[in-house]
């Protein structure tokens, strides 16, 4: 592989140093920040992925609270449990896991969460600030992904990004992230996604190809420009193994790419926390 690498532990460790710097600011004003997680079900990802959130709070400081829901639970028991972390004053952000398991309404429980709480910037209120280039919470991956090329000085005003992926986690906030006219970002951004017949025609021609799909391997080494930069943002799983949407030959046609572990994911948690602290400060 002749591909530089995207290593997301640098950018996260240099996040995570400026959250524990702020968080002892805060507990000297006899504030602790706060994150919630809501679990549905026992899905192994996401029992994974709520547990290193948990650990990173842990690192930098950050109390955490957690709520677990069987997944022969119902929907009014989600909701119990949104109501309960809006109402408590010891989380000042949390997160409802996704996906969730059949039989619940993932988007209801969302608009039930107190905005100014939703620590992973989905809330519909959240993403119209997005839209409108107000200052909140944004959504985590994107925002991690954006930290990411500011880290490796990887230029992004001007130039041509193809965000291949549409879902409202990833693909879209990330295309209204780096539109906007604000440094490290201020990009020309085409959104495309697995109903186009030939993707390889608009990622060709980028400077920036952000896979964000969740289909595996979707971005193949011959839909990429020589020297452009990939970025695995979408994940899937076979059983154990965990399946990003860059085919890793992309590495030798890639001027960058990210690892196939160690790539967005810790930019991710690092950026829940980031917005789990600036929700203290507003509180502090």
């Amino acid at each position: 592989m002749s591909a530089k690498l995207l290593e997301g532990k640098a950018v996260a460790d240099a996040v995570l140093q400026d959250v524990a710097r702020r968080v002892a600011v805060l507990k000297e004003k006899g504030v602790t920040p706060g994150l919630g997680t809501i679990l549905v079900g026992d899905d192994g990802p996401s029992i994974s992925y709520v547990n290193k959130k948990h650990e990173a709070c842990k690192s930098v400081g950050i109390a955490s609270f957690h709520i677990e829901i069987p997944a022969s639970a119902g929907q009014a028991d989600l909701l119990a449990a949104v109501r309960d972390f809006n109402d408590s004053p010891e989380v000042d952000a949390y997160i409802i896991q996704h996906p969730l398991p059949k039989g619940f309404d993932f988007n209801q429980a969302l608009a039930m969460m107190d905005p100014r709480k939703d620590a992973d910037g989905l809330h519909p209120v959240n993403l119209g600030k997005l839209v409108l280039q107000e200052k909140g919470p944004v959504p985590c991956t994107p925002a991690g992904i954006r930290a990411m090329l500011k880290h490796y000085d990887i230029a992004i005003e001007g130039r041509e990004v193809v965000v291949v992926g549409r879902g409202p986690t990833l693909g879209r906030p990330l295309a209204l992230l780096l539109t906007l006219k604000q440094p490290y970002a201020n990009a020309a951004v085409t959104v495309v996604h697995s109903g186009i017949k030939d993707l390889g025609a608009y990622t060709r021609r980028a400077d920036i190809v952000i896979a964000a799909a969740g289909v595996p391997g979707i971005v193949t080494p011959d839909m990429v420009r020589p020297g452009a930069v990939v970025i695995s943002g979408g994940l899937s799983w076979e059983g154990r193994k965990l399946l990003p949407d860059v085919d890793e030959a992309v590495g030798d046609v890639a001027g960058w790419i990210t690892p196939r572990l160690g790539g967005v994911g810790p930019t991710t948690v690092a950026m829940l926390l980031q917005n789990t602290v600036e929700a203290a400060e507003h509180r502090g």
